[in-house]
């Protein structure tokens, strides 16, 4: 059963208030006192209902494999986590306060390990009457519910953002110039007590950088991170079909150029999960990034397979697959991938992004966003379009018509050879 975006919201902001409620009676019988240590003002824990909302579309074809469902949530916690964190602490200035456990220690990643547990065990539970739930309720009040809690998320979101990036000392500086009555600055000044009191001693981390470009972990860096690694990996994969299977086959997950998405985002996420690991000891990158990889590569599959109905790849006449989609081999790939990308890679090319003309490669970086961007819905209109026409479906306007003049069947069974109907038996 698959559920539509007003749904998915509904157990975002469930499985959040529970969540919350739970830390917060927590440290009120450790504590002796009310503390909210949520990201947002709201009663809602988003890290946790967003992990929960994720878990409910990729858990359903599983089955009953709970070692699988397992690995799935615990990687899905541990991305959550080290993408929140990271967008967080570049939006706030202030990463530290956004870390619920030291993740590069044995004790975050076996706290991230019980939690994981804690939050399967949960869904298993409370998902199937939370699935009756949204049928129940009427499709418009969903909807209306829907619009109103991102409405509440997004400016609680961005007080709490305002109110990190101005800091005590610019509140101070506020009251002694009697600059007390804004409404911007009473919300800023309550939040920054909230999260004062919700952690002890934060500081501001306000700094300056010279003009270097993409210095540090910016989005800069990350879009030329995607798209290096993404000709690379169609370059690695082209090379290997040629030598292991004796024929040239395009690897490339779009319509114009040889680029694989799927190698791009996996070394953002490899990157914005693993490098704060870069200085620990290699089995925790190896673990980290297996289990990342294989989740990754799960998730790319049920996402091809949901949307475009075919199959990119199979491992189902494997041994220790899960649900075909991946397998522990590959994880392990994935895992010495990760290792070499964090130790050896990633440093190198970190420092010849660095070193690009500032103005040159900004205006280059938006343009690849653009692009990119194109690139991917063009090639996803074509996919479409493969579809329909394989139920004899006509084009219903002008693009349509042009892609099946242009992209018809025999381009698209050459420009990804390997794909196969979801429906198939092959």
């Amino acid at each position: 059963m698959t559920f539509n975006s007003e749904q998915q919201t509904l157990f975002l902001l469930i499985y959040g208030f529970l969540a919350w409620a739970a830390e917060v009676i927590f440290f009120a019988v450790k504590e002796k006192k009310f503390i909210n240590r949520g990201l947002l003002t709201l009663p809602i824990d988003f890290e946790v209902g967003l992990v929960f909302s994720s878990i409910s579309v990729a858990l359903p074809p599983l089955g009953r494999n709970y070692a699988a469902m397992y690995v799935i949530t615990l990687a899905s916690l541990v991305l959550t986590r080290a993408v929140l964190g990271f967008f967080g602490g570049r939006l706030t200035k202030n990463a530290k306060w956004l870390e619920a456990a030291p993740s590069g220690t044995w004790q975050g990643l076996l706290l991230n390990a019980l939690a994981a547990g804690v939050i399967l065990v949960i869904y298993l539970l409370f998902q199937p009457v939370l699935m009756m739930l949204a049928v129940m309720i009427p499709s418009t009040v969903l909807a209306v519910i829907q619009i109103v809690a991102w409405l509440l998320i997004l400016v609680d979101f961005v007080a709490v953002v305002f109110a990190m990036r101005k800091g005590q000392d610019s509140f101070e500086r506020q009251m002694e110039k009697g600059q007390t009555d804004e409404l911007s600055a009473m919300i800023s000044r309550t939040v920054w007590k909230r999260l004062e009191k919700a952690y002890p001693g934060i500081q501001d981390e306000h700094t300056r950088s010279g003009i270097v470009f993409a210095k540090g972990m910016s989005l800069d860096k990350l879009v030329w991170v995607f798209l290096i690694s993404a000709f690379l990996g169609d370059l690695i994969e082209t090379l290997y079909c040629r030598v292991v299977g004796g024929t040239w086959m395009s690897r490339s997950s779009v319509i114009f150029g040889p680029f694989s998405f799927v190698w791009g985002i996996g070394a953002v996420l490899l990157t914005v999960s693993l490098i704060r690991l870069k200085d620990k000891d290699d089995r925790w990158v190896l673990l980290a990034g297996g289990l990342l990889g294989g989740a990754f590569e799960y998730m790319c599959s049920v996402f091809t397979e949901l949307v475009f109905g075919k199959v990119f790849w199979d491992y189902s006449y494997m041994p220790l697959n899960i649900g075909g989609r991946t397998n522990v081999l590959f994880m392990f790939f994935w895992g010495v991938l990760g290792l070499i990308w964090v130790k050896i890679a990633y440093p190198p090319l970190e420092r010849f992004i660095e070193k690009f003309p500032p103005v040159t490669a900004k205006v280059l970086t938006w343009l690849i966003i653009v692009l990119m961007t194109l690139n991917g819905l063009f090639t996803m209109s074509v996919m479409l379009r493969y579809n329909e026409r394989q139920k004899d479906l006509p084009p219903s306007n002008i693009l349509e018509e042009f892609i099946d003049s242009a992209y018809d069947d025999d381009f698209v069974e050459n420009r990804w050879q390997n794909m196969v109907s979801a429906d198939s038996d092959a």
